[in-house]
């Protein structure tokens, strides 16, 4: 059982007027990352583009397996090892993550006038870490 905590704020970033989606601010080496919280997804992810820019690689390994969901029935996704994670005080270290094209998502947001996101905190993450969300003052508890 994981002793320690983590407490986290959170963005909240209103959509149209009646809805909101939940963001967090995280880092990968020393660069910043804004991700969306998303309890549906059922894989963490991370835009290729944006991650290509970051570690400054451009292949990334296949993956056999199609992925379902983010708006598209079915798109290929691949993976790839980021050296440093960390949100808030949990850092991991060599860490495979998802990666996937994520352009269609952050046409959305551009849409909306916002700035798009790196990536998607997914119930994978937020199981592992027994994650706690609170919705009137934003913030994200997550247990390591």
């Amino acid at each position: 059982m994981r002793k320690k905590i983590c407490i986290i704020d959170l963005e909240l970033l209103s959509i149209e007027g009646d809805g909101f989606h939940l963001m967090v601010s995280a880092k990968i080496g020393r660069n910043k990352v804004r991700l969306l919280v998303d309890t549906g997804a059922s894989k963490s992810v991370f835009d290729k583009e944006r991650l290509s820019d970051i570690l400054g690689i451009e292949d990334f390994e296949n993956m056999e397996q199609l992925s379902t969901g983010l708006g598209t029935s079915t798109m290929q996704s691949q993976m790839t090892e980021v050296r440093s994670f960390a949100i808030g005080n949990i850092k991991i270290k060599n860490s495979q993550v998802v990666v996937m094209d994520l352009s269609h998502v952050n046409e959305s947001y551009a849409a909306l006038g916002d700035k798009g996101i790196d990536g998607v905190l997914g119930s994978d993450f937020l199981e592992y870490h027994n994650a706690v969300i609170y919705y009137k003052k934003p913030r994200l508890k997550l247990y390591y």
